[in-house]
C-alpha cells in the first residue's frame, strides 16, 4: 500500500518485496507498536509501548551527554532520551528503511525527525558502531530484535564494540525480554557471560524493564 501523510495509523500496513516481510502499525491505548511478519517489535501485553519506553529510560537512571540508541524502531526511546535536559545529542541507528517509512507516518514518532538533538543513521548497527571513536558515548540504549532474528547484536564481537565506545563509568541498558523461556532455554545466561567477556563487570537485571543495566 502507498502511504500518505494522512494515512490513519491502523491502516499503515504493507508487504516489502525487498525484505520479503509484512509490516504493520498496530494501535494501542497509547502509542502504537510495530509488527513485522507477525512478530511484535514492542512490548504490548503487560505494558503498552509508551510505558515500556518510559520504563527503559527510568532503568537507565539520570542520563546526560551523548547517547547511542542502537536500534531505532519507531524512535520511542530515542525521542524520550532527547527530551532530557542534560542530554546533548542522541545518535540512533536503524537498519530497515521500511521501519523508518512507517515511523514517518506515525504521529508519535514525530520528534525523531523534528528534534535537532537527534541524529538518525540508516545502517546496520553491527557495522555502524565500529565507526565511532573510543569512549564516545555517556550512555547506550540497546533494544535489539529477538536473538533469533538478529543474533549478531547479541554477539561477543558486538558487545566488545559497545564496551569500546562507552565512556568509563558509563551505563548500557540492554533490553533482553525473557529469551528462550518458551523453548525451555536459558539464553540470558549466555548474554551475561558474553557481556562479562567483553569487559563489563557490573550487570544488574531490572525486572520491570525486562532489561540489563550494565556499567563500565
Amino acid at each position: 500500500m502507498l502511504l500518505g501523510m494522512n494515512t490513519p495509523t491502523d491502516e499503515i500496513k504493507f508487504f516489502s518485496e525487498k525484505t520479503g516481510k509484512f509490516y504493520r502499525l498496530v494501535k494501542t491505548g497509547t502509542w502504537p507498536y510495530l509488527e513485522v511478519s507477525g512478530v511484535r517489535m514492542h512490548r504490548a501485553d503487560a505494558v503498552d509501548p509508551k510505558t515500556d519506553a518510559l520504563l527503559k529510560i527510568k532503568a537507565l537512571g539520570k542520563i546526560y551527554g551523548v547517547i547511542l540508541d542502537c536500534c531505532t524502531g519507531l524512535g520511542y526511546t530515542a525521542t524520550l532520551a532527547a527530551k532530557m535536559k542534560e542530554v546533548r545529542k542522541v545518535i540512533t541507528i536503524e537498519k530497515d528503511e521500511n521501519v523508518i517509512l512507517i515511523a514517518r507516518q506515525n504521529p508519535f514518532s514525530r520528534d525523531l525527525f523534528e528534534n535537532e538533538k537527534i541524529e538518525l543513521i540508516i545502517g546496520d548497527a553491527f557495522w555502524e558502531v565500529q565507526k565511532f571513536e573510543d569512549k564516545h558515548f555517556n550512555f547506550i540504549i540497546h533494544d535489539p530484535p529477538r536473538i533469533s532474528i538478529a543474533p549478531e547484536l547479541y554477539s561477543l564481537e558486538f558487545y566488545r564494540q559497545l564496551f569500546r565506545v562507552l565512556k568509563d563509568n558509563g551505563r548500557l541498558l540492554h533490553y533482553v525480554g525473557r529469551p528462550g523461556v518458551r523453548q525451555g532455554k536459558n539464553y540470558l545466561k549466555g548474554i551475561i557471560e558474553r557481556l562479562r567477556l567483553a569487559g563489563f563487570a557490573r550487570i544488574r537485571k531490572i525486572e520491570y524493564a525486562l532489561s540489563l543495566v550494565v556499567e563500565k
